[in-house]
């Protein structure tokens, strides 16, 4: 009997394309559609300079208003495939699925990993994108591969991995989904689930804004110079300084495989953005990475500059491409937050 040696690419690594699902008005976005679609248009016409985009749609109707949007835009047509199917909202970071290799022999095979969706601990109706995964399988979006669901509650941005068995997380987010398991026993399951051998865990950081507990990829991420990028606070009057230091020392206490410190790359501060009372949670460290280049979250705010030239710098060989987000944080998430990449050879269909 072959022994399965699952593996979670890194983000950097070859990609066959990248999921999105379009905003339409029966989603949270209706009241403010038009500047979120502009968001979207921009994203995915980036996306298809360098690789597939998959974009779920709700119905023929939606999937012809996205794509006279992106034709209007100059969206490379031919590196586009629509799939028809429901949704509740349009963050497929967490309801997409997680994609591992599994090499058995000399054959590659995919397993694609289906955890529950709950809405990020029941916060929000979720019965649409907890399915979504049987769906896009059911229709055959993917290669043939083992689709496992998981009864275990976990969003893609709740976990970020090296490529080589490594995880990044949060004690706050896992613990708020999963109460009445210790350390040992998350880690124990991530491990299991996921193919990891080491479960890194961060005590401190969260953004005010942000309903997700504070997913990993609001916060820091790795980067393939050994390195973690992450966001900072400048700013001493800020409520987040105190928090946000006391990760970056969280951070610097880490150890990668050979027991060497990560190299930390420090984002700049945006000024507080709000709608209302309310403020939103705008992470530059939710950017993306995809095949020659990275996607970086832009807020209209002097630091886009400075936080994009960051993010280039530890993503050595990629061109940078700016994306206006400040539209998606109204809904508490950002760039990263609305996609999932796909690695290379999980597509069907001709790569592009």
């Amino acid at each position: 009997m072959v022994q399965r040696a699952v593996r979670w690419p890194a983000e950097w690594e070859p990609q066959a394309g990248v999921l999105v699902a379009w905003p339409h008005a029966q989603t949270d976005w209706a009241v403010r559609l038009a500047a979120v679609e502009s968001s979207y248009t921009a994203l995915v016409c980036a996306i298809t300079r360098h690789e597939r985009c998959v974009i779920c749609v709700a119905d023929a109707g939606l999937q012809a208003r996205a794509q006279n949007l992106l034709v209007a835009a100059g969206a490379q047509l031919q590196r586009i495939q629509f799939v028809q199917v429901p949704y509740d909202d349009t963050w497929l970071r967490d309801s997409g699925p997680i994609v591992l290799r599994d090499q058995l022999g000399d054959e590659l095979a995919y397993e694609y990993a289906d955890f529950h969706f709950t809405g990020w601990g029941g916060k929000f109706s979720a019965e649409q994108d907890d399915a979504l995964i049987q769906r896009l399988l059911e229709q055959d979006v993917f290669v043939s591969g083992r689709h496992v669901s998981h009864d275990f509650a976990l969003e893609g941005g709740a976990i970020e991995g090296d490529g080589a068995g490594t995880l990044l997380t949060t004690w706050r987010c896992l613990h708020q989904r999963h109460p009445q398991l210790d350390r040992d026993a998350l880690d124990g399951i991530l491990r299991k689930d996921l193919g990891a051998q080491r479960i890194l865990w961060l005590q401190h950081g969260y953004l005010e804004g942000d309903d997700t507990d504070a997913h990993i990829d609001t916060l820091a991420r790795f980067s393939p110079d050994g390195g973690i990028v992450f966001q900072a606070c400048d700013d001493p009057s800020d409520a987040h300084y105190a928090e946000l230091g006391a990760m970056r020392d969280d951070l610097a206490a880490l150890r990668d495989a050979q027991g060497r410190p990560y190299r930390l790359h420090a984002l700049p501060w945006a000024r507080p953005i709000r709608d209302g009372q309310r403020r939103l949670a705008a992470s530059y460290a939710n950017y993306l990475v995809i095949n020659g280049a990275v996607l970086v979250p832009g807020y209209d705010d002097p630091a886009d500059a400075q936080a994009a030239r960051i993010i280039g710098a530890a993503h050595p060989g990629r061109s940078v491409v700016q994306v206006p987000c400040r539209a998606l944080i109204w809904q508490n998430g950002s760039l990263h937050c609305v996609t999932m990449q796909i690695p290379a050879g999980a597509l069907r269909g001709p790569a592009g």
